[in-house]
């Protein structure tokens, strides 16, 4: 039976659409028409990715039926011509892109009502927020977008701006119009849609798995044919839609022989809990929540790993702590804190199209932090040479640590492309995307800190049981090796292994939950000791960077007129706390340049992707900058496999790579076409075909590490972050609001100051998800994650946002190979904690777990 026509009127022109008329409108959409600038992300109305305009008004086109546009006027993002675009572009009101159309559709529609109603002045930050409640940034660039919509709102953008006035990023006119192409919107002649069949049990051995008569089914279980999680791979399959493909993996038969899990810390640990790794072998394959780092070593027990240790003069360490309890010694803090594992949220799913080619290559567009390390990979798991697989990754929809290596989506993209002899795509949907992808491990933190008469630091212990599902490498004792001088510490990290999906790298890892139980416990001894927080961090403190981020942040006015801790009455209290960050030195020394001249054009390679953190710019700033070029002079070709060596983005190494790479081949090009200085512009019409590769060249003293492993060396030094937080807490309701943010960041030269404040004004709003929101629910029986949905896993919005600055220090890395260090993990460390010193300077009370929930609050300051 053929499906009925719905006519429809798109961007003016009109078309007939055969459909289902229940199907979501946004499916119609993309899928139909090819409009693949509405993106769809949650399904459920909640982040406004897939918002059109509907005779005008903005609408989730994820809820709503084909039947729906019938005999309206749609209007999409490629639809649109309006100033509201330029504004975002213009004030970086974006980093992914990906959820900017839906901002651009319904801040189009707000700012054209405004103007009409109250003519071309600024509405308020509460207005505007308000107006884009329904809308959700996981990169947290909502500064630039409150910045845009006001701006737009006053007419300042209603004309084309001049070349002089171009916007930081050099694709925001392709994001904010919806060109921008992501893996979710590649569709390739005869394309079929995949579907992971996944296991139905949180531990069980498999024992078969039937698939529907003619079904092509690619198992993705391999030799081990047990389960560990609920939603584990199990198999795949593929049809002509998604929709069919979901139906036809719940149609697949899987036999299970089940058994007992655990499926939280509290029954992993408990007396004849049922082991998940019971042997050696299975122990040594057990994935690693760290970034890339090999785990030591270590013992178990039963579903315990560790301890594996950072410790400094141990033994030294525990007899202070002993003797000092038994004096009952009132400089001795010792405390238990908590967070939660926090899960990464990209807005872009994890996504993979594979195309095997004629030749026997495989082309692989796939949302990726890591095209160079993709195309590895594959060529090792599918025997191919090199040079026969090749990786795209134009735009990435975010990554945060949670799209490295050769994943899943990949794996049964590839082997269901070759088994059915087209290009296959595999996209998650948001469910699997927030339980099956990894997440920040939890964490559990006994911490005991020790002053000294003379109110220095005399010892630290901190024990840490992380809680990583199945996975192992917990790492936040360790960093306390990095923090407050050389005094005596044991630091302890134990991995609590449950029957949960794996955890995996979440920007700086191990570190927020590090800074939460460190940096709190700090503030606690201060207040101990009579002393101002910030005074005795920098006395503590033996590096030079933050000693004079300290000497900022104590001349903030905000800290001058902070309140007496807990002194405050009446329902809202005004609090402000203080936190210290520092992260280590990461790059890629194999990084390497392309430069070619094209037409007249110099055109960069580099195999690094763009996830949102602006590397396209910044290459385009150095060349421009360096080589006196116009803007259409210049062309970035990144996001794909090259000859030139690129970094992953991790570990926050990717300017620090890729930038000095980029001077040294400017300065090789300018050899070559004999110009010594200023712009090389007139040489180039007739430079056709020249070719120079540029390198990043060695520090000038050297590296920690004497090779790279996996792409990474550790540099010389550590980076340095001090965040100062206001808050507000509603002590009849147990709201706690951040109202501002002062963050100084160490981190040597900033290449693009615009990109570099979006970058860490990303980083304090995840860091306000971390204090103040973001929480798994587990059902305790079962083990399933109930908070599936981006309802109930509550990212920042934009009301939640607070008023940033950022100070940037940039002295101290003149022996760094370009001068400058990455920022991206180092400006979330302290966020949670500061929050929580600021609660605790509002109420008097002292948060011990995160997220610092309402009922938590009221608990504690009735207490």
């Amino acid at each position: 039976m053929s499906e009925p026509s719905i006519g429809i009127t798109v961007n003016g022109t009109e078309h007939q659409v055969s459909t289902d008329p229940d199907r979501p409108a946004v499916d119609v959409i993309r899928d139909e028409l090819g409009l693949t600038g509405t993106k769809l992300v949650c399904g459920a109305g909640v982040c406004g990715a897939c918002t059109l305009q509907l005779d005008g008004t903005p609408v989730a086109s994820c809820l709503l039926p084909a039947a729906a546009l019938a005999g309206k006027s749609v209007t999409t993002v490629e639809g649109l011509a309006h100033p509201v675009q330029r504004a975002i572009a213009a004030h970086d009101g974006l980093q992914c892109g990906y959820c900017t159309p839906g901002f651009v559709v319904e801040g189009a529609a707000f700012v054209d009502t405004w103007r009409a109603e109250h003519g071309d002045v600024a509405p308020s930050r509460e207005e505007i927020a308000a107006a884009l409640a329904g809308h959700l940034c996981r990169c947290g660039a909502y500064d630039g977008i409150y910045d845009a919509i006001a701006a737009a709102c006053t007419g300042a953008h209603d004309t084309v701006e001049a070349d002089d006035s171009r916007p930081p990023r050099v694709e925001a006119m392709e994001k904010v119009t919806g060109r921008a192409r992501y893996t979710t919107d590649v569709q390739l002649p005869d394309q079929l849609d995949g579907a992971i069949v996944r296991s139905a049990s949180a531990h069980a051995l498999v024992r078969s798995v039937k698939a529907p008569a003619d079904t092509v089914l690619v198992d993705l279980l391999g030799a081990d044919r047990v389960v560990r999680y609920l939603g584990q791979p199990i198999a795949a399959v593929a049809a002509a839609t998604r929709a069919q493909a979901a139906e036809l993996a719940q149609q697949v038969v899987v036999e299970y022989e089940r058994r007992p899990a655990a499926v939280d810390v509290e029954h992993a640990q408990a007396p004849g809990a049922p082991v998940i790794y019971p042997t050696k072998p299975e122990r040594k394959a057990a994935p690693n929540s760290g970034e890339g780092v090999p785990v030591l070593p270590t013992s178990w027990r039963g579903n315990v790993r560790g301890p594996s240790s950072m410790s400094w003069r141990s033994r030294t360490a525990v007899k202070r702590i002993e003797e000092a309890k038994g004096r009952n010694d009132s400089k001795l803090f010792s405390a238990t804190f908590t967070t939660p594992v926090q899960v990464h949220t990209c807005l872009e799913p994890h996504g993979c199209v594979a195309a095997w080619q004629p030749d026997g290559s495989l082309v692989l567009h796939m949302s990726t932090q890591a095209v160079g390390e993709v195309a590895e990979r594959a060529a090792k798991r599918w025997q191919l040479g090199e040079g026969q697989v090749r990786v795209v990754a134009e735009h990435v929809g975010g990554g945060f640590g949670a799209k490295t290596g050769l994943t899943v989506e990949a794996i049964a993209a590839v082997e269901l492309a070759k088994a059915h002899g087209v290009p296959v795509r595999v996209v998650f949907d948001r469910s699997e995307e927030l339980t099956t992808t990894g997440y920040r491990p939890g964490t559990h933190t006994e911490v005991q800190l020790l002053a000294d008469d003379e109110g220095e630091l005399a010892a630290l212990t901190m024990d840490t049981h992380g809680d990583g599902g199945v996975a192992i490498g917990s790492g936040v004792a360790a960093l306390g090796r990095l923090v407050y001088g050389t005094a005596p510490r044991r630091l302890r990290d134990f991995d609590v292994i449950t029957n949960q999906s794996p955890g995996s790298p979440f920007r700086g890892p191990g570190g927020p939950p590090m800074a939460w139980a460190v940096e709190r416990s700090v503030d606690e001894m201060a207040v101990r000791l009579g002393e101002d927080p910030i005074a005795l961090r920098r006395r503590w403190d033996g590096n030079k960077k933050r000693h004079a981020l300290y000497d900022w942040a104590s001349g903030l006015p905000v800290w001058a007129d902070r309140p007496a801790p807990g002194a405050q009455t009446g329902r809202f209290r005004r609090g402000v706390g203080v936190a210290a960050g520092n992260w280590m030195y990461f790059l890629d020394p194999g990084t390497t340049v392309e430069l070619e001249v094209v037409d007249g054009v110099v055109v960069a390679r580099n195999t690094v992707q763009d996830i949102g953190t602006g590397i396209r710019s910044v290459i385009t700033g150095v060349l421009r900058d360096e080589l006196g070029l116009p803007a259409d002079r210049v062309r970035v070709e990144i996001g794909r496999t090259t000859a030139a060596h690129g970094p992953t983005s991790g570990g926050s190494r990717t300017t620090t790579s890729v930038a000095p790479a980029v001077h040294d081949a400017a300065r090789l090009l300018r050899k070559e076409l004999g110009v010594e200085r200023g712009s090389i512009v007139d040489r180039l019409d007739q430079a056709n075909g020249l070719r120079v590769r540029g390198k990043r060249h060695r520090d000038r003293r050297g590296y920690l590490t004497p090779f790279a492993m996996n792409g990474v060396a550790v540099g010389r030094g550590m980076s340095g972050a001090v965040h100062v937080t206001e808050v507000e807490v509603d002590t009849r309701l147990g709201k706690t609001r951040v109202t501002r943010v002062w963050a100084g960041i160490a981190a040597g030269r900033v290449y693009n100051e615009r990109l570099a404040y979006s970058q860490c004004a990303g980083s304090i709003i995840q860091g306000v998800g971390f204090a103040l929101h973001e929480q798994r629910h587990l059902d305790p029986a079962t083990g399933v994650v109930l908070t599936d949905n981006l309802e109930d896993y509550r990212i920042p919005g934009i009301g939640d946002t607070p008023e940033i600055e950022v100070h940037f220090h940039q002295d101290g890395w003149d022996h760094v190979t370009g001068g400058g260090i990455g920022l991206g993990e180092l400006a979330t460390l302290g966020v949670a904690a500061s929050i929580g010193n600021a609660v605790r300077n509002a109420t008097g009370w002292s948060p011990l777990d995160l997220p610092i929930r309402p009922d938590r609050l009221l608990e504690g300051i009735h207490a």
